[in-house]
């Protein structure tokens, strides 16, 4: 027993003093990446990766191993031939070429700083006979971050070229704003599909503070600087105000869906509800029904298909962060709450 207790003895000294050794490593790494500044950080790494050969290589190691040798010998052949003639196209810049972007929204459309970038990029080489698909996959969130989300996507209409949105599994509200903007909306057939709605909540904690005998005080400048209130007691009149402005929001969301989807009845489907998108498509929210790797293996049956990524770098102390530790736990399949 007392070589267990001296053990774990000397196991807490050690710990204790790794712990106090990594704190000044930390600091000193943290102070030295001031200093540089942020140099850096907020750049965008961009990665573009071409998917017909990762298709077409999939495809023949499952025919390797269905196929006679012979058989499979001359498929490989046929397949190589086919490979060439489309490097050929794309040398003379003669070739159809398509571009994949991917969109995973969340509250504040943080993935539309990706997608500005991914935009730029593929709108610079782009040309008319070119198109884009994104995969789009949100629920929602403010109506300043999606409304900038969908102007990137209108973007690639402006110029001309054709764009499909795709979503496996949901689109609503603000996700929808942005599938709306496509020339061909396309969806899983129980992906999530609407929500051309506007929702504002919050709670109040004012009788709670007049329990307490607190006071809260607001000073503000302007008669509607602030309608609605936390803390203090919220008036009729500001609940009215409020009301309207949600009232006026909304009708801007479905005057946006009007001008992209002109067919659609906006009396029917612009009450906030959501449909499936078997049902969606009985609406006309949505084109026709398929998943990504239904568009995406027929569009690389005849055009080259690239998929573009832009990834923001981050800095030091962005990776010491919250955030950062949060993704380590996430690698043990665990967050600490």
């Amino acid at each position: 027993m007392d070589f267990v207790s001296e053990y774990l003895l000397f196991a807490a000294k050690l710990a204790t003093a790794l712990a106090l050794l990594g704190v000044p490593v930390v600091v000193l790494l943290a102070a030295r990446a001031t200093r540089r500044g942020s140099r850096g950080e907020g750049e965008v790494d961009l990665e573009v990766r071409q998917l017909n050969d990762r298709l077409l290589d999939n495809q023949l190691t499952l025919e390797q191993a269905l196929l006679p040798a012979r058989a499979f010998k001359k498929r490989r052949k046929q397949l190589a031939h086919a490979r060439k003639a489309r490097a050929r196209s794309a040398a003379e810049d003669a070739g159809k070429r398509a571009f994949v972007i991917q969109f995973n929204g969340d509250l504040r459309a943080t993935a539309v700083l990706s997608l500005r970038e991914e935009i730029t990029t593929v709108l610079a080489v782009a040309r008319s006979d070119d198109e884009v698909i994104v995969v789009l996959e949100s629920g929602g969130g403010t109506l300043h971050g999606y409304g900038l989300a969908a102007s990137q996507l209108r973007r690639i209409r402006d110029r001309g070229i054709r764009l499909r949105v795709v979503v496996d599994r949901i689109a609503a509200s603000g996700g929808y704003m942005m599938a709306c903007v496509a020339d061909e909306v396309i969806a899983a057939p129980f992906a999530i599909i609407g929500s051309i709605g506007v929702i504002a909540q919050l709670p109040n904690f004012h009788r709670m503070l007049q329990k307490h005998d607190i006071d809260y005080e607001q000073i503000t400048g302007g008669e509607y600087k602030r309608t609605l209130t936390l803390f203090g007691e919220n008036t009729a009149e500001g609940r009215d105000k409020f009301q309207a402005e949600i009232d006026d929001a909304h009708a801007l969301f479905k005057s946006f869906v009007a001008t992209h989807r002109p067919d659609l009845d906006l009396d029917r489907v612009g009450t906030g509800e959501w449909w499936f998108a078997t049902r969606a498509l009985e609406l006309g929210l949505v084109d026709r029904l398929a998943t990504s790797d239904d568009v995406i293996g027929a569009v690389a049956a005849d055009r080259e298909v690239f998929m573009v990524k832009a990834r923001r770098r981050r800095g030091l102390l962005a990776r010491l962060s919250g955030d950062g530790l949060a993704g380590l736990w996430r690698g043990r399949g665990e967050i600490p709450r």
